[in-house]
């Protein structure tokens, strides 16, 4: 028993030992701790200083900390991430088959649109200018005399009417589109035979209206709004837009119709200025004759 209490009781002597030929130092580092227990507790900027410090190291172990969670969490968050890649690969593939279709629709309607302007010269031309938050807006393009362009051509793009050369220099040209409060173009319903002028008002660029339609008209919601070819600006079959909505006029007599426009001024590029010369013959020529009978049946 006496060798087994020697034994046990051997390092609690040892540190009363080391304490006893150390004290000096173990004074020290109480005394250390208490002075800077002191210092920073009464003293703002030494506070200040100490917890930015501990912040700082305690960020440092919380990094790390979640460094190793996501470690350890990276076979979960592939799985997810394979289903994800998954469910965006099927959505790439449905916008890829809508862009498709969207894509070969437009391409029909300008293949129609330029075989349609098949029998006339047309100058094709870039738009370098183009305004569409105005009430009265207007395109510039980079044709001009030199190209042949001249007041009052027409202009059209693919998918549509754009609208009317209004000023035209050297190399460059103003047209003022349908979305101008000034545009004027003679319209007609395909295949109803009835004929109006198409306006903006100012709001909606998508949009534009046709006044005066007679309320006996017999038309549908979608039909076809195109140019009448009762000017020598456009050929007749020119698509303007689609009927989106029918209003009674303010005296209840005729009708007002809303076209949603099929060109997209907001994305407009290329545009064609179809020279009127073949139009403006046929129109003179029509005037020329209508003079002439109203002459003879007046002798």
């Amino acid at each position: 028993m006496l060798a087994y209490a020697d034994v046990s009781t051997a390092p609690m002597r040892n540190l009363l030992a080391f304490i006893s030929k150390n004290t000096h130092w173990v004074v020290f580092l109480i005394l250390e701790v208490l002075s800077m227990i002191l210092l920073f507790r009464y003293n703002s900027y030494q506070s200040s200083v100490f917890f930015s410090s501990a912040n700082a190291v305690a960020g440092k172990i919380y990094e790390f900390e979640a460094a190793v969670h996501n470690f350890f969490s990276l076979s979960e968050r592939n799985a997810q991430l394979t289903s994800r890649n998954l469910y965006l690969e099927q959505q790439v593939k449905a916008l890829t088959n809508s862009k498709l279709e969207a894509e070969k629709d437009t391409n029909k309607l300008q293949k129609a649109q330029y075989d349609l302007l098949a029998g006339y010269q047309l100058i094709p031309a870039k738009v370098i200018s183009n305004t569409l938050n105005r009430l009265d807006n207007l395109i510039t393009i980079d044709k001009g005399h030199a190209d042949g362009v001249r007041k009052d051509m027409g202009v059209a793009c693919g998918n549509g009417v754009v609208g009317v050369v209004y000023l035209a220099s050297e190399h460059y040209s103003v047209v003022i589109p349908v979305l101008n409060s000034r545009s004027n173009i003679s319209v007609a319903i395909r295949q109803r035979g009835y004929y109006g002028y198409l306006h903006w008002d100012g709001k909606d660029r998508n949009m534009a209206y046709v006044d005066d339609v007679p309320r006996h008209a017999r038309f549908k919601l979608g039909d076809i709004v195109e140019t009448s070819g009762y000017s020598a600006i456009f050929p007749s079959g020119i698509i303007v837009g689609q009927i989106q909505h029918v209003y009674n006029s303010s005296d209840g007599l005729s009708y007002r119709v809303q076209v949603k426009l099929t060109t997209d001024f907001g994305s407009l590029r290329d545009v064609c200025v179809i020279d009127n010369t073949i139009m403006k013959e046929r129109i003179d020529l029509m005037r020329a004759a209508e003079d002439s009978l109203k002459t003879n049946n007046g002798n």
